[in-house]
C-alpha cells in the first residue's frame, strides 16, 4: 500500500512561524492524516548531531511511531561538502556514512542525496569528469548504505549538475550497473517537469526510469525556475503533477510518496 508523507522542511521554510519543535510537528501530521514524515536532517529538526546516541534515537523513533507515523526517508545534510569539483570525496562519504548510521538507528530505509554543487558552477568543467566523479561517489554511497540496510534516492534538480534527461538516466544506470540495486532516482514531479519539459516531458522521463526509482515526491510546477531549485505551485491544472504523471505511479513499485511543500 502506498503511503503519503510530507517533508518536515515544509514546516520550516516560508512559514510564519516555522514549526521548529519536531514533536509538535509530528502531532500535527497525525491529526492531518499523514502516514509518514520525511526527516530534514538539519537543525532545528532531529539530525545526527542533536541525536548523537542510540538512546536519543530510540526515543525519537518511538515518539514518531506513537503518533502512528513512519519515517519515509532522511534528507541528509551534505551541502557543506564538494562532490564533483574535488578529487578527494572522502569528507562527503564520511558524512554520508554518519547519516546512514543515523538512518539505520531510526529505522529509516531511504536516504535522499543530490549532486550538491550548482549547475552554474559546472560551466567550463569537463562534463565527463563531473559524471565520472558523481558515479564514483554514488557507487560508494550505495555500498555504504547497503551495509546499513538503506536505499539511496538521488534527487535530480535543474539547479544541480547532471540534470538533462539523458544524463539522469545514464547516471542511474551507471551506478546500478556496479552492483547497486539499492540506488535509484528520486522522482520529484516538479523537478522532472523542469528538467524534461523541452525533452519529451516528465511522463516520458518517468517511463525511461521504470524500475529505477527509489522514491517519489509529488509537487507542482509553474515552469518558472526558482533560485536554488524548481518553482513550486499549489496543486492544480499545472504540468508538473499532471494526472497522466500522477496516475503512472499507481502501477509503479514505489511504496512511499511525499508532498514537497505545505500549501
Amino acid at each position: 500500500m502506498k503511503k503519503l508523507s510530507i517533508g518536515s522542511w515544509a514546516y520550516l521554510f516560508n512559514q510564519e512561524p516555522p514549526t521548529n519543535d519536531f514533536h509538535a510537528l509530528v502531532h500535527k501530521l497525525m491529526h492531518l492524516g499523514y502516514q509518514g514524515v520525511e526527516l530534514f536532517g538539519r537543525a532545528p529538526h532531529p539530525n545526527p548531531d542533536s541525536h548523537d546516541t542510540k538512546e536519543k534515537r530510540q526515543k525519537l523513533r518511538k515518539m514518531v511511531v506513537d503518533h502512528r507515523l513512519d519515517f519515509s526517508a532522511l534528507v541528509a545534510n551534505l551541502w557543506t561538502h564538494k562532490l564533483w569539483s574535488v578529487e578527494d570525496q572522502s569528507p562527503y562519504l564520511a558524512d554520508f556514512e554518519r547519516n546512514a548510521i543515523f538512518a539505520e538507528d531510526l529505522g529509516i530505509k531511504t536516504i535522499r542525496v543530490d549532486t550538491v554543487e550548482r549547475a552554474a558552477d559546472a560551466d567550463g568543467v569537463d562534463a565527463k569528469l563531473i559524471f565520472d566523479r558523481c558515479v564514483k561517489a554514488f557507487d560508494a554511497c550505495a555500498k555504504i548504505a547497503a551495509r546499513h540496510g538503506v536505499a539511496v534516492a538521488w534527487e535530480f534538480e535543474p539547479c544541480f549538475a547532471i540534470n538533462a534527461p539523458s544524463e539522469i538516466v545514464a547516471l542511474i544506470d551507471a551506478v546500478r550497473s556496479l552492483g547497486n540495486a539499492n540506488f535509484g532516482g528520486l522522482f520529484d514531479t516538479c523537478n522532472a517537469h523542469m528538467c524534461a519539459k523541452d525533452a519529451g516531458g516528465a511522463l516520458d522521463l518517468l517511463k525511461q526510469l521504470k524500475g529505477k526509482i527509489t522514491h517519489v515526491q509529488l509537487a507542482d510546477s509553474d515552469a518558472f525556475p526558482m533560485i536554488g531549485g524548481s518553482s513550486i505551485s499549489a496543486f492544480g491544472p499545472m504540468p508538473g503533477a499532471s494526472p497522466p504523471t500522477a496516475n503512472a505511479f499507481s502501477t509503479s513499485s514505489v511504496t512511499s510518496m511525499r508532498r514537497n511543500r505545505l500549501r
